[in-house]
C-alpha cells in the first residue's frame, strides 16, 4: 500500500512543552507536528470540539509566541507496550486562528494569513 500525504503545509515535527489556556484554566501539553496552520498537542485533559484555547510555547532563547486556537479533533488511545503494561495517549488536533503580539497593542489578535507570508 502507497502512502500518499495530502497535508500541502510544511511540518516541524518535533516535542516540545507547550502551556495551554483555556475557559477551565492553565495547564500544560506536549505539541507535536506543528505547522503554519495547527498543530497535535498531546494532553491529560479533554477538550470540547469547537472550544477556543491559547497555546503559549517558547523557544530556546526565552522568546514565547501565543495563538489562539480552535479544536479540531480528539484522539485517544490505550495500547499495549512491549513491557506488558499499558499505554494511553490523549490529545487534540488544533487549527491556528490568530496570533498574538505585544508591539502596538497588548494582546492584538493578528489573522495568520498576515503574519506568514
Amino acid at each position: 500500500m502507497v502512502h500518499i500525504e495530502r497535508r500541502s503545509q510544511l511540518r516541524f515535527d518535533k516535542v516540545f512543552t507547550v502551556y495551554l489556556s483555556t475557559d477551565g484554566g492553565l495547564c500544560r501539553g506536549i505539541g507535536r507536528n506543528l505547522s503554519t496552520r495547527g498543530m497535535f498537542i498531546e494532553t491529560r485533559e479533554p477538550m470540547s470540539l469547537g472550544e477556543r484555547v491559547k497555546v503559549t510555547f517558547a523557544g530556546e532563547d526565552g522568546t514565547e509566541i501565543t495563538c489562539l486556537c480552535e479544536v479540531r479533533y480528539q484522539v485517544a488511545l490505550a495500547y499495549g507496550r512491549k513491557d506488558g503494561r499499558e499505554g494511553n495517549t490523549r490529545g487534540v488536533g488544533l487549527r491556528i486562528v490568530a496570533y498574538e503580539t505585544l508591539e502596538d497593542h497588548p494582546l492584538l489578535l493578528v489573522d495568520r494569513e498576515r503574519v506568514m507570508h
